[in-house]
C-alpha cells in the first residue's frame, strides 16, 4: 500500500493546493475527518473550518467555507465554496465579520435574513477557530 495520495483544495476561484500528501483532516457536517492513504471511498459536505494537510513530514493548515470532499483510492479532492491559506487570513477582519452578523441578530430587524446572518457569523467563527488552532500549533513548536 502506497504511503501517499494526491489531494486538491480547489476554490470557486482557483487551485489552492495540488500535491501528493500523507493525511488530510477536514470538518465534514459529521465531525471531523481523518483521511490517510487507502481510504475508503466516501462524498460528504464540509463545514466552514479548518482543514489540514500533511505533506513531506510537514502540516499546512487551510481554511474552506464549506463545500464538499470527496476521497477516492489515490485521490481527495475537496471542492470549496471559498478556500485560503490560513496564513493569509485577517483576524480582524473575521472578528468584525463576527461582531456584525451578531449585530445583525440582535437588532431583529424585519429585513434581516437570518439564513445569510447565520452563515456569515458561522464562516467569521470558523476562521476565528483557524487562526486559533494555527497560532496554537505555532506556540508548541
Amino acid at each position: 500500500m502506497a504511503n501517499s495520495f494526491i489531494c486538491n483544495i480547489v476554490s470557486a476561484e482557483t487551485s489552492i493546493f495540488s500535491g501528493s500528501v500523507e493525511q488530510v483532516v477536514a470538518s465534514g457536517i459529521m465531525g471531523d475527518l481523518g483521511i490517510l492513504p487507502g481510504h475508503a471511498p466516501l462524498l460528504t459536505e464540509l463545514q466552514p473550518g479548518p482543514v489540514r494537510v500533511i505533506h513531506d513530514g510537514q502540516e499546512e493548515n487551510f481554511f474552506v467555507s464549506g463545500g464538499f470532499m470527496e476521497v477516492q483510492p489515490d485521490v481527495v479532492t475537496i471542492l470549496a465554496d471559498a478556500a485560503a491559506r490560513a496564513s493569509d487570513l485577517d483576524e480582524a477582519a473575521a472578528e468584525e465579520a463576527r461582531q456584525q452578523a451578531l449585530k445583525a441578530f440582535n437588532e431583529k430587524s424585519a429585513e434581516l435574513d437570518y439564513t445569510r446572518a447565520a452563515a456569515e457569523l458561522a464562516e467569521a467563527v470558523a476562521q476565528l477557530r483557524t487562526i486559533q488552532q494555527l497560532r496554537k500549533k505555532a506556540g508548541k513548536g
